[in-house]
């Protein structure tokens, strides 16, 4: 199981013709014809830059504007997983070899059998898009392919993973997986549109930057994805996992490309149509603005951190994303972390009154 800290960003990637990139190369930089690209300056420090005072008296750095970190979350939740999926294997094979399948040991041959149905599921889903997708290559989908060697790149990573578009029929998403040492991108298509110059390639290229982020955090290996096998039958630890491996990939998302978080935010909520007209702003107020029991339960039960929950963890990057319990305070600021606490946020939480009630004045 892969539990190693995040890859750094290495500068010795081969470009295209096999050769090592020196720092700042081509290979380095995206095509001519390819927008220009965030990166982030040689002076840039470890915990990004710090912001000005006006929270408490003191500035907040922002540690999670720089290059991506595991949401703190993620490994002890890790760990509790892993030693539950130890216990039920260990369990499964003392039954087997006891001779005991009465009762709960007749489902001791099935746990045995996982290593073989994880790795034949994994197989199949390799094999699905190769068939009944399309590859993003330098000549088919190219900006899709650039999008994708450009993330593997900067984190590090020393093969680019292979892409591919599935028909979306109309669903918005996308995931990361592998097989054996092959490891892909896959993005419906309904998600992949979106990169089209004429609406917003920079939300694109941070949902394949997280996406990508997946792989090179470790989350898609076999012994991963073995380790936490029983994790989707754990409804509170199991879920909590799922999403501190989404705000992890967030992390790398918003590094590969800052400015696509918003768009991003805006397409998984309002769909390809409607994400340029979101206010990103007033779906991260809500984070702090619509709480609850039920709100709470929602999020409890999800396998993503909720929508308005994801979207301030996105803007404020001086602390990670919330696990359980909904950000308190409303902030407003850059996404670099120099926040400030929104004053006189309108939240909308009250519903417009059009008439009194029967009887009423």
């Amino acid at each position: 199981m892969d539990m190693a800290e995040p890859n750094p960003p290495r500068p010795d990637i081969p470009d295209a013709a096999g050769q090592p990139a020196a720092p700042g190369s081509a290979a380095d930089r995206p095509p001519a014809d390819h927008p220009p690209t965030y990166y982030p300056p040689a002076d840039y420090p470890p915990g990004g830059y710090p912001a000005p005072p006006g929270i408490g008296g003191s500035g907040h750095p922002a540690a999670f504007a720089g290059p991506p970190r595991r949401h703190p979350g993620e490994i002890p939740l890790l760990v509790i997983v892993v030693l539950i999926t130890a216990a039920i294997y260990i369990g499964a094979l003392t039954s087997v070899m006891l001779g005991d399948l009465t009762g709960l040991g007749r489902y001791a041959l099935v746990a045995l059998t996982l290593p073989f149905v994880v790795w034949v599921g994994r197989g199949v889903t390799w094999a699905s898009p190769r068939v009944n997708g399309i590859q993003m290559t330098p000549t088919q989908f190219p900006e899709g392919y650039a999008m994708v060697r450009e993330a593997a790149a900067r984190y590090g990573l020393r093969e680019v993973p292979d892409g591919f578009v599935v028909l979306g029929n109309g669903q918005i998403n996308a995931f990361a997986s592998g097989h054996q040492f092959r490891r892909y991108v896959v993005v419906y298509s309904d998600m992949f549109e979106v990169g089209g110059a004429a609406r917003n390639p920079d939300a694109l290229r941070f949902i394949i930057g997280h996406e990508v982020g997946h792989i090179a955090a470790g989350h898609v290996s076999f012994w991963r994805q073995l380790g936490t096998v029983t994790m989707q039958y754990m409804p509170v630890l199991g879920k909590a996992l799922s999403r501190s491996q989404e705000y992890t990939a967030d992390n790398y998302g918003y590094y590969n490309r800052p400015a696509g978080a918003p768009g991003a935010i805006g397409l998984l909520g309002g769909g390809k149509y409607l994400c340029g007209e979101v206010d990103f702003d007033q779906v991260a107020d809500r984070a702090s603005a619509d709480r609850g029991l039920f709100t709470w339960l929602v999020n409890l039960q999800a396998s993503h951190p909720v929508l308005t929950w994801r979207a301030a963890a996105l803007r404020n990057r001086t602390r990670a994303g919330a696990l359980f319990f909904a950000p308190s305070v409303a902030t407003r600021g850059i996404g670099g972390g120099a926040v400030v606490p929104a004053p006189a946020v309108p939240t909308f939480a009250e519903q417009e009154v059009l008439a009194p009630p029967p009887g009423g004045r």
